[in-house]
């Protein structure tokens, strides 16, 4: 059953940016092609945990998770690549959740 909670997003995202990251390890850091089989498993992931959310519109559920995605890429940026975001980062990606409340939480009309 579809639900609406961050969590989703956020794995979403992990699976997402982990998957991509496994290309990028595969053909840009040299790692074996190995990698882009795990990534590409990551991706169908992704995708099929997005769908999991609750949001009568694709569109909708797409632009509100474009917030946690870049949120959660700056994470992995510091955790996994061990370049820690600045206070531009952080901003950008303050703005970026306020938008996707926005998006999420606003009441609409029928």
């Amino acid at each position: 059953m579809p639900g609406s909670g961050l969590a989703l997003f956020v794995a979403a995202a992990l699976c997402e940016i982990a998957g991509c990251f496994a290309f990028w390890a595969w053909l840009k850091l040299g790692k074996s092609p190995l990698w882009a089989v795990g990534g590409t498993i990551l991706l169908v992931l992704f995708a099929w945990t997005l769908t999991r959310v609750d949001s009568a519109a694709a569109g909708r559920a797409f632009a509100a998770y474009g917030g946690i995605y870049i949120a959660a890429s700056l994470c992995w940026m510091w955790a996994v690549e061990g370049a820690r975001p600045d206070r531009w980062d952080y901003a950008g990606a303050f703005l970026c959740i306020l938008g996707s409340a926005v998006i999420l939480l606003v009441p609409r009309s029928a």
